[in-house]
C-alpha cells in the first residue's frame, strides 16, 4: 500500500500543530498580603488559589491580582497600607 504525498503532508502538519499548542494545566497563584501604617494590624498572611489555563495566561491572571491599597482611617491615626504581591507557582 502506497501512502499518498498529501496524506503524509497532512499528517506532518497535524502533528506540528498539536506539538506547538500550549497545554492547559493547573497552576497555583500565591498572594502574600502585608499590612502597615498603624499599630494593631493583622500579621502578614498568604493566600493560594488554583488557576487552570496555559502558563502565560495563568501568570498574567495571577500577577494582575497584585495591588497596593491605602485606606485613611482618621486624621489622628494615619493611613493603613496593604500590599498584595501575587506569584505563580
Amino acid at each position: 500500500m502506497k501512502l499518498r504525498p498529501s496524506l503524509v503532508l497532512l499528517s506532518v502538519a497535524f502533528l506540528g500543530v498539536v506539538s506547538m499548542t500550549s497545554c492547559v494545566k493547573n497552576y497555583t497563584c500565591q498572594c502574600s498580603i502585608v499590612y502597615s501604617g498603624v499599630p494593631g494590624l493583622p500579621d502578614s498572611s498568604a493566600q493560594s488559589y488554583s488557576i487552570s489555563n496555559t502558563q502565560s495566561k495563568a501568570k498574567s491572571e495571577c500577577e494582575a491580582q497584585s495591588a497596593t491599597y491605602n485606606n485613611r482611617v482618621n486624621p489622628e491615626q494615619g493611613n493603613i497600607s496593604t500590599v498584595e504581591t501575587c506569584i505563580l507557582y
